[in-house]
């Protein structure tokens, strides 16, 4: 136990000099694909290291190439930090090393996934009585939601999919918008129901046209937006659930992965109006809640539909009537205790404290929206949550403008295309993130368009 402790406080100083660090290395990393390999290649070790050892080593040829994703000036993708509650939770999630697929395999991470998942479907504004499963990201939620909407329309048109599978099966409509997330039409395609075919128009800030939609009987699967990847724009869910409403065999799934949590906000709350009339929902924790990597959750209104895609019995498994078993909601089975970050996270920011940290994010993006404008970009989208979408006055200017900010190192955000045309995307999603934070990276871009 001696070992194991000097090795444990070993690696909490080493995590914590990480932290120290944060404000002064480069947010991305200069060191070349080719110098970590170098770093890290070497024979098969044919023998035993000591842990001690193991670690440092390992820290000092990481370090390089490590993105400082967890600083306040990383405005790449849509990536949140981790609280340090939260980062504090998953530490202990690998200590514990509970097998969340049972109850039986880990009873603590069953109940706290059953009052996390509670909590966040209040915080969301979803049904009281939806079901949810804890997932390693959007992409595995969107799966989640969509393989309990295939299950609901197939068995409401009178076919068991679990037990018959797709050949010969009533063909399913799938609706989505032009701008919808490449995680959609990839669960779409491990759920073989393929490319999608009705595509909604979407106006000039991504939002579904809501009166495009087609109504028919075929059974149907309505895919939705909560934040524009590019823009942070919704989609209009009023009408979009009158439109499945008015069909005969349809379900409303909401992409959330960020967006669904400007319903955590009071200020923001008017953005997902409606929400709440969909069937399922995706949204990641590990973005705006800023839990460590990887969680997310899928929620849906039909419990029985979504334990039906999902359940998995054999006669080693071991249930209580009385519990909550994971594996009869996730397509995982043996899989990380998620819930304890989750938990940790809400407990340490309540509701007022996630609430505000949602809408400093997006004042962080109105201000950043106005300094760039004042520089000369055209801001592109209505900058309502946290996405700045902007170009400058040539693609080739944009292009280059980018890249000498990515390559200053006090700060990194992306590139994306727009209407064709290259244009930037700055995403502010970290609970870390201040308006010195805001001010330096503005300041480099001031620099740039200055030395040009």
């Amino acid at each position: 136990m001696d070992e194991l402790r000097a090795l444990l406080d070993q690696t909490a100083g080493l995590a914590a000099a990480f932290y120290d660090t944060l404000d002064e290395r480069p947010v991305y990393p200069r060191a070349t694909a080719s110098e970590l390999r170098a770093t890290f290649t070497g024979p098969l070790p044919e023998g035993p290291t000591d842990a001690q050892t193991v670690i440092a080593e390992l820290a000092a040829a990481a370090d390089p190439g490590i993105v400082a994703e967890a600083g306040g000036r990383y405005f790449g993708f849509v990536i949140g930090g981790a609280l340090p509650a939260s980062l504090a939770a998953d530490w202990l999630t690998s200590t514990w090393d509970q097998n969340a697929c049972l109850y039986v395999a880990g009873p603590a991470a069953s109940v706290v996934e059953e009052v996390a998942g509670a909590w966040l479907g209040e915080l969301l504004g979803l049904p009281r009585d939806a079901s949810f499963a804890f997932v390693t990201g959007a992409q595995m939620a969107n799966f989640t939601g969509l393989a309990a909407a295939r299950h609901h329309v197939l068995k409401e048109a009178g076919w068991d999919v679990e037990r018959d599978g797709l050949t010969g099966a009533p063909r399913i409509r799938v609706v989505v918008g032009a701008n919808r997330h490449g995680t959609v039409d990839r669960a779409l395609r491990m759920l073989g129901l393929g490319a999608p075919t009705d595509v909604i128009p979407v106006d000039d800030n991504g939002r579904m046209l809501a009166e495009h939609l087609p109504l028919t009987a075929e059974p149907t699967i309505v895919c939705a937006q909560a934040g524009e990847v590019n823009t942070g724009a919704f989609d209009p869910f009023g009408p979009i659930a009158d439109a499945r409403d008015a069909a005969a065999n349809a379900w409303l799934h909401i992409d959330g992965a960020f967006g669904l949590w400007a319903g955590a906000s009071d200020a923001l709350r008017h953005l997902v109006e409606d929400v709440d009339r969909a069937d399922s929902w995706a949204v990641d924790a590990h973005k705006w809640l800023n839990v460590p990597y990887d969680n997310a959750i899928a929620f849906t209104r039909h419990p029985e539909s979504h334990s039906g895609a999902f359940s998995l019995r054999a006669p080693y498994l071991i249930f209580d009537a009385e519990t909550r078993d994971a594996l009869d909601w996730t397509p995982e089975s043996s899989r990380r205790a998620r819930g304890f970050t989750i938990y940790a996270a809400i407990r340490a920011l309540g509701r007022s404290g996630i609430g505000e940290m949602i809408e400093r994010s997006c004042a962080h993006a109105r201000r950043f929206a106005d300094g760039l404008a004042a520089l000369g970009a055209e801001i592109l989208n209505d900058v309502e949550l946290n996405q700045v979408l902007f170009r400058f006055a040539t693609d080739e200017e944009t292009t280059a403008v980018l890249k000498a900010v990515q390559e200053d190192g006090s700060a990194w955000m992306g590139g994306t295309v727009w209407d064709g045309r290259p244009a930037i995307r700055i995403s502010v999603s970290n609970w870390q993130t201040s308006n010195d934070d805001v001010e330096r990276t503005l300041a480099v871009y001031a620099g740039q368009l200055d030395a040009r």
